[in-house]
């Protein structure tokens, strides 16, 4: 028979409760930094629970260790080599400690990617003819680079479904590799994450395909008063157009 390679709990959160107290953290410290709640907190330093692998990479980074240490529950000194067997059992540890990583959703979501490609063509047509027409439009450029980075991740590289550790606890943030998104008061779980990337869809391709025409518009009518609309036309769309009904929404099927 193969040999389970599973992480000790207790040894686990004992490791845990050190790195914290030496950093003189509380839990709830640690809680509000990785966006959990201080009893997930408390459940991995007594071994009822460990987190998440998507986790893994914060709290190492916060506890101030190696990944490698976080897994081997113990420091490693730094000239100190590990020979083979201890690396094929940090890498054993690993694998058996994650779950299959969730799925992308740019295979499962329908016409979207499309939608994007088509917006975000028409977009760039759009501000090129602004700059044709020497029209100042440097705010909605901003937000319409906003919205090709955060549709590129709301159509094809975000999680079709977000790790189990969102649905025990409560927490009012994304955290997805290099991706980030905090939303005080809305807990996100698998109950609105669905709808929530629906928002950022409708969103991203809104800004990029209707944006720059709608300020092109705006000029055309009120070209005096213009310059000083345009950095509170972009604000409203960037931040009452996108975390508005993304915090409706998300209340909604909370």
């Amino acid at each position: 028979m193969s040999k389970v390679f599973a992480i000790d709990k207790e040894k686990f959160g004992a490791f845990v409760a050190q790195l914290r107290k030496e950093k003189g953290m509380t839990q709830k410290e640690v809680a509000e930094r990785l966006f959990v709640s201080d009893k997930a907190v408390s459940k991995w330093e007594t071994g009822a629970s460990i987190p998440d692998t998507a986790l893994l990479i914060p709290l190492s980074e916060l506890l101030g260790v190696t990944v490698t240490e976080l897994l081997m529950c113990r420091r490693q000194a730094s000239q100190q080599p590990m020979d083979a067997k201890a690396v094929e059992d940090v890498v054993k540890t690993a694998i058996a400690y994650s779950k299959k990583d969730g799925k992308r959703v740019w295979r499962s979501c329908g016409w979207w990617p499309l939608w994007y490609v088509l917006s975000l063509l028409l977009g760039m047509a759009e501000l090129l003819l602004s700059l044709r027409l020497e029209i100042p439009m440097e705010s909605v450029q901003t937000a319409v680079l906003l919205g090709a980075v955060f549709g590129a991740w709301f159509c094809f590289f975000a999680r079709k479904d977000l790790p189990r550790f969102y649905d025990e606890n409560r927490i009012y943030g994304i955290m997805d590799g290099p991706f980030r998104m905090n939303v005080p008061g809305l807990r996100f779980s698998n109950r609105n994450w669905p709808h929530i990337l629906t928002v950022g869809r409708i969103w991203s391709c809104t800004v990029m395909a209707a944006l720059p025409a709608f300020c092109m518009g705006l000029w055309w009518m009120w070209p005096v008063v213009w310059p000083q609309m345009e950095l509170s036309v972009m604000l409203g769309t960037t931040l009452g157009g996108l975390f508005a009904p993304l915090y409706v929404v998300g209340k909604r099927f909370e």
